[in-house]
């Protein structure tokens, strides 16, 4: 048995999006936008979870989700706490390695207006807890929300071609 522990970490990303707050806000706030940038890729639906998978994207809403990876079922459940249209998101999730939770965390979106287009700051603080994730879980998480924001990229210029 792991001993009971946490580690605490905060991270923050800053991208500049060639399209205004309201375009970048909407691709969090629509489930079909968010599934076309933020897909899982090859990670496929955990068995059983397509069914309890949701996305309830307002102030007490919930998104939820399940993924298989190397044999592990991972589970992402979050609560919105506060949307502000074309602004901000403010929300936790917890995240879960079969039925163990391996973390919560929160995490503030910011949308700003730029000369360019938009800046998206995205500030996470994770408590990561009994060791499972690891020392590095930040970093790994820090990672895969960076390349979540480059789907995002590429996701705003292919609706601004098409």
């Amino acid at each position: 048995m792991t001993q009971p522990s946490v580690i605490h970490d905060t991270f923050s990303i800053e991208r500049t999006y060639p399209a205004s707050p309201a375009r970048v806000f909407g691709a969090f706030a629509s489930e079909q936008a968010k599934n076309a940038w933020g897909d899982t890729g090859d990670l496929g639906a955990a068995d059983g979870d397509a069914a309890q998978a949701e996305f309830d994207f307002r102030i007490g809403g919930r998104e939820r989700f399940g993924v298989r990876y190397q044999g592990t079922t991972y589970r992402y459940d979050a609560r919105y706490y506060d949307i502000v249209a074309d602004q901000r998101i403010i929300y936790s999730y917890e995240m879960y390695a079969g039925d163990s939770r391996i973390s919560v965390s929160v995490a503030t979106i910011e949308f700003a207006k730029t000369g360019a287009g938009t800046v998206l700051r995205w500030t996470e603080q994770g408590a990561y807890l009994d060791g499972i994730d690891g020392p590095e879980a930040s970093q790994l998480r820090k990672g895969g929300t960076s390349e979540m924001l480059d789907g995002l990229q590429k996701y705003l210029e292919s609706q601004a071609a098409g």
